[in-house]
């Protein structure tokens, strides 16, 4: 049994806790408050002076499945090979031993969401894990998590330079709408030759891969930069009734009022990173602030490694001097994140019953730019401490 006392609790559930306690037992979190009954056996830690939050979680990153510095043998985002790839599963080529994950617990991070990449239309499903483990089997809070999908530059450009399609917008959106009605038929026969075998049709891994989207058991991950392909986004998601998350949302802040009406949740960013390509030439860090005025729910992500893991804290911090409200950039890096991807019954906010992921700053992540992290905790064990 483990207490955290006297910290700054920050819950991201209500009211932030002054000399705050958190009673950790068998990696769930018993109880937080004030003055609670504490078992003679438990181990305690005084973080006094500190900022005492939940696990912050990325819910849009590539660790592990892109490993840095390596080139193609660590490289397993992208099978750029067809652009229609639903059966492909993130998990299969995490590797969880590499750096990132370690950077990723310095930083505050303890779930991250990892997908596959952009390059293919249809590209797999994503899943949501812990950040700390050797087995990616034992570090899944939720498999799958979504099904990425891809618009605009990056399926065009990569099938497109060799004379294959998708070449056009047209042809990203006609491909992802013909696989699923494609899905759709199959999900349909199925269902109709349940009590007759004769009539199953043949097994089809890709077509099982999408029955999940389509009963709306998860959604569509949409990678989308441009305000066109974030709205050919809504668009398809809404002709097959399908739940979607827009994915970067660069060009948001241009459409925040269509976006708003259509009542869509944003993962925002990586926008520490460099206009490297057009889509992007309206990046900026005024995006979560303007979506988030205009009522959508957000997410700020790092897209690592496009933007080291450990800097998601950063990005939050730039989206407040940009002008978004520090209350709301903890938010996007905590229990908004849990809430967009679906896991907030076991992470995002420091309540009783949830996982006991919890980060100890001295300083704030936000606005100090020596700010340390002091502690992090997965599952209620110590992962890291900062050394002395």
């Amino acid at each position: 049994m483990l207490l955290i006392k006297n910290g700054l609790v920050k819950t991201m559930s209500g009211t932030n806790i002054e000399n705050g306690q958190i009673l950790i037992e068998d990696g769930i979190i018993k109880a937080v408050g004030k003055d609670l009954e504490i078992p003679e056996d438990a181990d305690v830690i005084d973080v006094s002076g500190c900022i005492v939050t939940p696990g912050l979680i990325d819910a849009h990153c590539h660790i592990g499945i892109m490993e840095e510095g390596i080139g193609f043998e660590g490289d397993d985002t992208n099978e750029i090979t067809n652009p229609i790839t639903p059966h492909m599963r993130a998990i299969d080529g995490i590797n969880p031993i590499c750096e990132e994950f370690e950077e990723a617990i310095k930083g505050g991070i303890t779930t991250a969401v990892v997908a596959p990449g952009s390059a293919n239309i249809i590209g797999g499903h994503a899943c949501a894990i812990k950040t700390y483990g050797k087995r990616i089997d034992n570090m899944i809070v939720k498999n799958p998590i979504g099904m990425k999908i891809a618009f605009g530059e990056n399926p065009k450009r990569c099938y497109g330079k060799n004379d294959k399609t998708p070449m056009t917008r047209m042809a990203v959106a006609a491909l992802l709408r013909e696989n699923l009605y494609k899905a759709k038929n199959y999900m349909d026969k199925k269902e109709k030759a349940k009590n007759d075998p004769e009539k199953m049709p043949d097994f089809d891994l890709k077509m099982e891969a999408l029955i999940p989207v389509l009963k709306k058991e998860i959604p569509l991950k949409a990678h989308a930069h441009r305000a066109d392909d974030i709205l050919t986004a809504i668009r398809i998601a809404k002709e097959f009734d399908l739940d979607i998350t827009l994915d970067h949302c660069t060009e948001g802040h241009l459409i925040a009022d269509e976006i708003a009406k259509e009542g869509k949740c944003a993962l925002v960013g990586p926008s520490l990173s460099g206009k490297v390509k057009y889509e992007l030439k309206n990046l900026t860090f005024e995006t979560p602030k303007i979506l988030n005025e205009a009522g959508i729910k957000i997410a700020i992500i790092t897209d690592a490694p496009v933007i080291p893991v450990h800097y998601l804290s950063l990005c939050a911090g730039l989206a407040v001097k940009s002008g978004l409200d520090e209350e709301e950039a903890w938010k996007a890096i905590t229990i908004n994140a849990a809430e967009i991807i679906n896991i907030n019954n076991r992470v995002g906010s420091i309540e009783t019953g949830k996982d006991a992921d919890i980060v100890v700053f001295k300083g704030n992540p936000l606005t100090d730019i020596d700010c340390k992290t002091v502690m992090t905790i997965i599952n209620g064990k110590i992962v890291f401490r900062m050394q002395n």
